[in-house]
């Protein structure tokens, strides 16, 4: 017998995005309906942000145990239990998972569902035996691994984000197939706790972010022992558990990697199968589902949010989608999107942190902009710590207005967020050059930057010549 449901707003996904919109709906006094098919908490809890900066953060740790020399410290090769860096990854989405749980948001208001979604017309979805009419619906169901047409790549077993981080046993050699973000992180992390690893590119390796600050971190990563094969074509690849053989065309020909374990990391798909979209009036494509700058679909009364919409496929990209949603659904605000000032991290060491425009972009986009740049070997910390491979380069217009702002160093994640700000109120970068940094820190790259787009005029003919003027009163 069907269970029929009315509500205010019926939201289908419980990752960042759907359970933000659901958390927000609920406490504002909305008739909330959650639907989750899989695990509460999405990819960011299980298989994506989470698990990954928690292996990452292992590696660091083991690779920190060889690296004392330079500090007087004798080096020391970690002993790596494999099982028990598993256990700390399980540990750390176990102490998180009770914020995204069924019981939290039932606390809340929401009435969960656990079962798979599907519309049955423009108004109502149907979930097992449940029948949801609501006012409006979010779809926020997310992304999976885009598993690239390789030949015998259905015949042996591989990994994608979804399960390397159930692996137990350390890969003797892990193949990565796909040099973005993803393929990066987890090449270094694993050669940090103690793997083989050879990444396989058929472009360039992080190829979205600007080359002259990528360059820095696969630099980094070759110079600790992983291996990067650039602009190669994967042809075929064959074997079974355990002994996995990659076939690629290189500039010199022909040749086959053999490695233990391969991991496929060649981009998402958003998730839409089964939604039954169609009988809705949702239209999408291979790039996701079609939404306005209100993030309404071609059905005005269902939103869409995250990685399914494609675009950037980011948690607080979701995040910040579920705060347009509810203005728009709840409040009837016309809150509309804007990409401007949307940063986004690779976890690498030295991390690679961006917003706004880069340099080609921006070269693209206006007549005349200025190009700063400050070295981490000129900061007084970095040279402290021995932590000197990185680099601010920020970008302006020619009133020295924020563009956009690319950091290679460690931390470069938190570094980043005052040139969000910078970017979001399209401040001029005497803002910047006006604070006071604390000494001694990272943080100075970036008053230093700001600083020397003065330095031309404040160092010139002109002042010195008004400097020596001034002198003579006195």
């Amino acid at each position: 017998m069907t269970n029929k449901i009315k509500a205010d707003i019926c939201i289908i996904g419980a990752g960042s995005g759907g359970l933000s919109v659901a958390a927000g709906a609920a406490q504002m006094g909305a008739r909330t309906v959650l639907i989750e098919r899989g695990e509460m908490g999405g990819d960011c809890l299980n298989t994506g942000c989470v698990p990954s900066k928690a292996l990452i953060a292992a590696g660091a740790h083991a690779y920190m145990m060889g690296e004392g020399e330079a500090f007087g410290i004798a080096p020391v090769t970690p002993q790596i239990d494999f099982a028990k860096v598993n256990a700390h990854v399980k540990g750390v989405i176990a102490a998180i998972a009770p914020n995204d749980s069924v019981a939290r948001f039932e606390g809340l208001g929401v009435t969960v569902i656990k079962d798979h979604a599907r519309f049955k017309d423009a108004r109502t979805v149907i979930a097992g035996n449940k029948e949801i009419h609501a006012r409006r619906f979010v779809i926020a169901t997310g992304s999976h691994p885009a598993i690239p047409s390789i030949p015998g790549l259905d015949t042996v077993p591989f990994l994608t984000n979804e399960t390397i981080f159930d692996q137990t046993e350390r890969p003797d050699h892990l193949i990565v197939i796909g040099g973005g973000p993803i393929g990066m992180e987890m090449a270094q992390a694993h050669h940090r706790l103690g793997c083989k690893v050879t990444v396989i590119e058929a472009a360039k390796a992080l190829a979205k972010d600007d080359p002259e600050l990528t360059a820095l971190v696969i630099d980094r990563l070759i110079r600790e022992g992983v291996e990067i094969l650039e602009s190669v074509k994967v042809t075929g690849v064959a074997g079974a558990a355990g002994r996995i053989s990659v076939t690629v065309e290189e500039a010199s020909g022909r040749r086959v990697i053999e490695g233990s374990h391969l991991l496929v990391a060649t981009g998402r798909k958003p998730s839409v199968d089964g939604l039954d979209l169609d009988k809705a009036g949702i239209v999408a494509d291979a790039h996701g589902i079609k939404v306005d700058d209100r993030l309404r679909t071609a059905n005005k009364r269902v939103f869409a949010i995250g990685d399914v919409i494609g675009g950037m496929q980011f948690t607080h990209v979701a995040n910040y989608h579920a705060g347009i949603v509810i203005r728009n659904a709840l409040f009837r605000l016309p809150a509309k999107v804007d990409y401007g000032a949307i940063p986004y991290v690779t976890y690498t060491d030295p991390e690679l942190a961006h917003v706004g425009e880069t340099e080609a972009e921006a070269r693209a986009r206006h007549m005349k902009i200025n190009v700063l740049r400050w070295h981490l070997a000129e900061n007084d910390r970095a040279q402290a710590t021995h932590e000197t491979d990185g680099l601010i380069k920020v970008i302006t217009d020619v009133h020295g207005r924020v563009l956009g702002c690319t950091i290679v160093a460690p931390h470069a994640g938190e570094l980043i967020l005052p040139w969000v700000l910078a970017k979001s109120q399209a401040l001029k970068l005497s803002a910047m050059a006006g604070i006071v940094a604390p000494y001694p820190t990272l943080s100075e790259i970036s008053k230093r930057a700001a600083s020397s787009y003065y330095t031309p005029t404040l160092f010139s003919m002109k002042t010195r010549a008004l400097v020596r003027f001034l002198g003579l009163f006195g």
